[in-house]
Order: C-alpha cells, then sequence, then structure tokens
C-alpha cells in the first residue's frame, strides 16, 4: 500500500447547543487518516459496502479530469472504517482550490452499529485536513438515503456546513433486492405489475454478456439517444475504464433482451458493494410494444439478488421526464424507497475561501442553466415534462 502521509485526526471543538448527545459522543471519537495513491484505493474501496462509481478514480480521471484526485483511508485503532476520494478542483485564475467529497465519505461497513459517530469522525478529519489546514472550502454531497431520513445530511449542519446547489430533479428510485420473486412482484405497483406479464408473455430472453460485447450497446445507446432527443451530459465516456477496472467486483455487468435472435435492449450495472446502480439502458423501436424494458429490469432484480450481496437497487433519477418517473415508481413498489439526493453541503474554516467557492459553485450553476436552454433553443432537445418539487407545472425544466 503506498502511503504519502499519516496523520491522527481527534474529532474535536465546540458544538452548537442545540446538538444531541449522540453527535456529542460521535465528535470525542478519534480516527487516523492515511493518503493512498488513487490506485490502491480503488483496490481497497472494492471490497467497501458503501463503493460507487463516482468513489473510484477508475471513474474519476475520465469524468472529471481538471481536478487531481486525492484518496484517504480512515482507521479506527488498527480496523479499516471507511475513506473516500477527493477531488481538488481549482479555481479560477488559481485562487485556490475547493476540496470535493462526492457521495463520501463511504463506509467499509454500513451497518456497524456506531456507523453514526464514524461518519462524524470522518467529517471531522475532512474539515480539520481541507478546511482549517489548507484553507479550502470543503463540499460534501452525501449519497440518497435507503431511509426515510437522511442522517448522514442531517449530521453535517451542527457542524456549520452551509446548503448550497441542489439538483433539479432530486428523486432516486431505490429498489429493494431482498425480496423472493413472490414478494418482488407483489411490491411492484399494478400497472407495472401488468406490463410486466405482457412482456413475460412475448417471447423475451434474458442474457448476461461479456465487456467484450459493449459495441453492441453502444449502437443500441447511440440510436435511441438519437431517437428520443435526449439531452445526453452523462458520464457514459468512463464505461470502457470502468469495464477494465483491476477488481472484478468493480466492472459494471452488461446484459442484453432479444426477441426472435434480436437484441432490443440492453442495461450496464454497476454492482458492488451494498447498493447496485442501474448506469445506463438502451432499447430499440421494438422494445416498446414488446415490453422489454419491464422484462429487462425484473431480470437484473433477480440477477443481482441471486449472485450479489446488494440490498439496494439505485435506478438514478429522471432528468426531469414523467415517463421515467412513472416507470421508476412503479418499480420501486411497495417494498423500495423514493430517495433524494441532499443539497450540496459547503464548509470553510477561513471567510475567503468560502467567499470564493461560494462565487464559483453559483457561477457553475449559471454554466449550466444556459447549457440546457442552448440544448433546448439550438439542439432541439427534448425538454423536461416532470413538474419539480416546490415548482409550479409552468416552471418546470
Amino acid at each position: 500500500m503506498s502511503l504519502a502521509a499519516e496523520t491522527q485526526i481527534v474529532a474535536r471543538g465546540p458544538m452548537p447547543r442545540r446538538a444531541s448527545a449522540e453527535k456529542r459522543a460521535a465528535a470525542r471519537l478519534a480516527v487516523t487518516t492515511e493518503f493512498l495513491d488513487p490506485e490502491a484505493w480503488d483496490r481497497l474501496a472494492a471490497t467497501f459496502d458503501g463503493v460507487m462509481q463516482e468513489q473510484l478514480y477508475t471513474y474519476a480521471e475520465t469524468r472529471w479530469p481538471a481536478a487531481k484526485p486525492e484518496a484517504l483511508l480512515f482507521r479506527l485503532g488498527e480496523e479499516v472504517v471507511g475513506g473516500t476520494l477527493m477531488m481538488i478542483q481549482p479555481l479560477p485564475l488559481r485562487l485556490g482550490s475547493i476540496a470535493v467529497c462526492k457521495w463520501g465519505p463511504i463506509f467499509k461497513d454500513a451497518d456497524r452499529p456506531d456507523a453514526k459517530a464514524i461518519y462524524s469522525a470522518m467529517i471531522d478529519a475532512l474539515t480539520a485536513e481541507y478546511a482549517a489546514k489548507r484553507k479550502m472550502m470543503l463540499s460534501v454531497l452525501p449519497r440518497a438515503a435507503t431511509a426515510k431520513r437522511n442522517w448522514q445530511y442531517e449530521l453535517l449542519e451542527p457542524r456549520r456546513f452551509k446548503r448550497s446547489a441542489t439538483l433539479l430533479f432530486p428523486s432516486r428510485y431505490i429498489v429493494n433486492l431482498r425480496l423472493s420473486d413472490d414478494e418482488q412482484k407483489a411490491s411492484f405497483h399494478q400497472k407495472w405489475r401488468y406490463h410486466l406479464n405482457k412482456a413475460e408473455k412475448a417471447g423475451l430472453t434474458f442474457e448476461r454478456a461479456e465487456p467484450e460485447r459493449i459495441g453492441e450497446f453502444d449502437a443500441l445507446y447511440q440510436a435511441m439517444t438519437d431517437r428520443k432527443n435526449f439531452p445526453d451530459h452523462s458520464a457514459y465516456a468512463t464505461i470502457p475504464a470502468l469495464l477494465n477496472a483491476e477488481a472484478p467486483q468493480l466492472r459494471p455487468e452488461l446484459f442484453f433482451v432479444r426477441h426472435e435472435g434480436e437484441v432490443v435492449g440492453g442495461a450496464i450495472i454497476f454492482k458492488a458493494g451494498d447498493t447496485a446502480v442501474y448506469l445506463f439502458g438502451a432499447t430499440n423501436d421494438r422494445a416498446l410494444p414488446l415490453r422489454a424494458g419491464y422484462f429487462l429490469h425484473w431480470q437484473i432484480i433477480r440477477w443481482l439478488r441471486d449472485n450479489t450481496p446488494a440490498k439496494w437497487y439505485d435506478l438514478g433519477g429522471t432528468d426531469g421526464f414523467h415517463g421515467l418517473h412513472q416507470f421508476k415508481k412503479g418499480m420501486v413498489g411497495a417494498r423500495g424507497i423514493i430517495s433524494f439526493v441532499p443539497p450540496v453541503a459547503n464548509y470553510a474554516a477561513y471567510r475567503l475561501p468560502m467567499l470564493l467557492g461560494t462565487l464559483a459553485f453559483e457561477g457553475r450553476e449559471v454554466l449550466h442553466h444556459l447549457q440546457r436552454r442552448l440544448d433546448y433553443a439550438l439542439g432541439g432537445k427534448a425538454r423536461p415534462d416532470q413538474q419539480r418539487p416546490g415548482a409550479s407545472p409552468e416552471k418546470t425544466g
């Protein structure tokens, strides 16, 4: 294991009076941090419950080439309890940097009874390193929770993190994988179950494919994107690197559905950790009347249940399209959960990094807004038709 540095961080400092006894206890926990080579981090993170593609160097070096990755491992005594991949994003004119922790820090064992205390200690270690020692703004975005409340986000508020950017459509649709076939079908909404029953009688077949067949999916994906005229600002370019990840469990799975010998649909699924993730899917013109999407996801759910330890299947969001909302909501059903990606939370120990970091975030949001408008006006891309939380219908999109 390549180590660049090792420090001991003891969570400390005054807590607001409103902080609970549990949060005060968490603030007294001590962890040690190790800075790892990012490639060594990927090998370790492959065994973590909380691993996801955004927390991998293999993904980040393609997705965010302008940022510098830093990998940290957290220990409680000799035991590894968590870690994170940080992205150090330089500010314009070299005025400083922002330390970005997207969907982290992550747990080695997410079910440990002291998880909240461990998470608090990891956050305190990050604030000590990046905000206090290196005088950066620290930006943390916890992942969507598989519970009614996002306790990770709630633990940031008493540490004086400030609410920042929020996704336009923050809903995440998460299926419970630990159900029998009968239980899962009973969980689906009635209309979703109706379409699945039709699909199962349509003569469709399901297959797991080797990575060498990614070219077939590429063609399907490009044709679908052109047909539906969706704006594509996705991380699709990261797929080749992920498929060649050193750790086998980090390589996404490729699935196809056929009808009369022809591939009519496919999906790429990230399967590591306690939550599998739907990365990309694609269908052709024949798929809709065959209801191939229902059949594909039903078979993926069963495959993940039987071949991985994952407890949940994260279907991602909707990008503001009501049809996707209806489809994913029906699949989540009664036993899954529709959760929300929380707002970005920012913290700085000094005023200037907070000011510069906030201005950078606001500028980025303006650019994203303009990009969306150009997609609609000049590119003729499809406009979102799903109502945003708290927005009136005429303001959607």
